[in-house]
This record gives structure tokens, sequence and C-alpha cells, in this order.
């Protein structure tokens, strides 16, 4: 069967949803791709080569089916165990030469530790959009195998991931997922190519994993603390924002001076490496050790845009 004849259009979409009995409805932002032009597109976006790919949220098949037409194995996470106990069936008769490269783990993505098979290379996922972020960056902290990726959110989560300092929306998502990795904006999603059609757009963000900073042998955990603090009141200045981390205004302020960041500046202004840097000089405080919330800033929207009309994670896990 070629590919064409393999991957699922409207007709198959709404076919396969009505045999299941569900009903994608906007006020519960339940959304499919029909468009298998849009999937190929991830998929070269994606750039697989021989890759073991994670992907979120499979829900109905339709870009499962297209990475299986290039990964060497998928494993597809789906918290819903009708739409897991199905994927299955659709993959062996739409595409029963590649059927064997797929496994289905029914679970929730934000609280799986470990997954079956070799170690995961790749996330190529269209996520669902309450739990975009805190999915990237937990997938990112438990599976250090995983070198690239490629995801579909919502277009707002888009921009706020791969910012920089200095911009309007740059915050804890950007920051964080720089701890991990190189991020760019790989292309805009329109909202035709989903039955029923969104309000909000959608982004394709990439990512290739790189080494964190090299400053002083801080964890992330402390890194993140100090992010989270940061952001936390992002119109104070680092002085007044971190004074509850470091004990006090003053301790801050020594704390920052000594990371040769200015006090007077905000946290909008600091890349990933400057927060590795203040996070040396903390002193001793006896509050709760550091953060490690993957979900501040994340949630755009409250909606869930993805192939599967009930999502690969669930929000519970936030």
């Amino acid at each position: 069967m070629g590919d064409t004849q393999a991957l699922l259009g409207p007709a198959e979409v709404r076919d396969l949803a009505g045999r299941l009995g569900i009903r994608p409805t906007k006020t519960l932002g339940q959304n499919f791709v029909i468009d298998a032009n849009t999937v190929r597109r991830i998929v070269r976006a994606a750039e697989l080569d021989d890759d073991v790919v994670i992907e979120v949220g499979p829900g109905l098949g339709s870009l499962t089916l297209a990475l299986l037409e290039r990964a060497r194995r998928v494993v597809a996470v789906e918290i819903d165990p009708v739409l897991a106990e199905e994927l299955p069936r659709t993959v062996a008769a739409r595409a029963p030469d590649v059927a064997g490269r797929l496994e289905v783990v029914p679970a929730d993505a934000l609280r799986i530790t470990a997954l079956p098979g070799p170690p995961p290379t790749a996330l190529v996922a269209n996520l669902p959009y309450n739990v975009a972020v805190p999915v990237v960056l937990h997938l990112l902290a438990t599976f250090p195998s995983l070198r690239h990726g490629l995801v579909m959110v919502q277009a707002e989560v888009a921009d706020r991931l791969v910012a920089g300092p200095g911009s309007k929306v740059y915050g804890v998502p950007s920051v964080k997922l720089a701890w991990y990795a190189d991020a760019r904006r790989a292309g805009s999603v329109g909202r035709a190519v989903f039955w029923p059609a969104p309000n909000v757009d959608s982004g394709l963000v990439g990512f290739t994993r790189r080494d964190p900073p090299d400053v002083g042998g801080v964890t992330r955990e402390e890194v993140f603390a100090v992010v989270d603090a940061a952001f936390a009141q992002r119109r104070k200045t680092l002085r007044a924002a971190l004074a509850g981390w470091a004990g006090s205004a003053d301790a801050a302020e020594r704390a920052l001076r000594a990371a040769d960041v200015d006090p007077r500046t905000r946290g909008e202004a600091l890349d990933v490496t400057a927060f590795s840097r203040i996070a040396q000089y903390r002193p001793f405080v006896a509050v709760d050790e550091c953060s490690e919330d993957h979900g501040e800033g994340a949630v755009a929207g409250s909606g869930h845009l993805g192939d599967d009309a009930r999502g690969g994670a669930g929000s519970d896990g936030l």
C-alpha cells in the first residue's frame, strides 16, 4: 500500500472517530489532523535518520502512520485506553509492512519514567496544548538519549519556547528549554488542517539537544530554582525578585554581583548561562529545595489541539 493510501484523510478520520464514538467539539478543545500533507511536512521537518521516536498523543494515528515510514521504531504514548487499543489495528490495516515498528504505551506522558525497547532518540508529536511545555521538558529530563525533536503546539506557545532574552514572550519555558537544547521555529500550521477547525493557529518547534552550561557544577534543579524565582515577579528587578530565593534583597544583590549580573536587571534580559552563574552563589537558605515545575508559562490556552481529541498526557500531571 502506498504512502498516499496509508495516511488518513478527512473522510477516514471522521469515519474512524464515528466508529469509536468520538465527537470532537470546540468547547472541549478537541481537534483532529485531517490533512496528509501536513503530517508529511512534520515528518520531513523532523529530519529523522534511523531514529527511535516518541510520539505523545497519537490519537487516531494520522502522524503515526507517516512516522512509521521514516523511523526505525515509534513508541506512541497514549493516555486514552480506547485510542491506545485501536491504534495498532489502524496501523495493521493501513500499513502492515511497518506495523512491527510500532509500540503503544498506554500511559500519561507526564508520568512515564521508562519506555520499552531501545532508548528513544527523537520526540515528534502533535502535543495537547494544555500540557505541551511540561511534556517536552519532562521527556528531555527523563530521557537523555533524546537528541532532537519537532513538536506542533499552539502558535503562542511556540513563540515562547523559541524566544530569546529581551523578547516580550521570553520566560520560564524559553530558559528551561534552552538548558537542554537549541530551539527554532520550524514553521506555522493553519487551522484548516484540523477537524473541527480550532480558534487558534499552530506552530512547529524544532530542537537539537546540546550540553547544558558548564558553570561551576550547578545542577539543573539549582538553575531552575533561580529561573522560577526571577520570572515569578518578572516586572521586578532581580535584586527584588530573588530576595526570597537568597534570603533577603541584600543577599540577592551580593549573589548577583558575584555572578557579574547587574542587580537592577530583570530576568527577561538574561540567558540560561547567566542564570547558571547566579545559581552558583545562592546563600544557604532554609527553604524548600529547588523547583522542578515544568509548567510555568506553558499554558497559553486551555484547549487541546492534537491528532487525538483526548490527548496523550493528562493535565493532572502538572
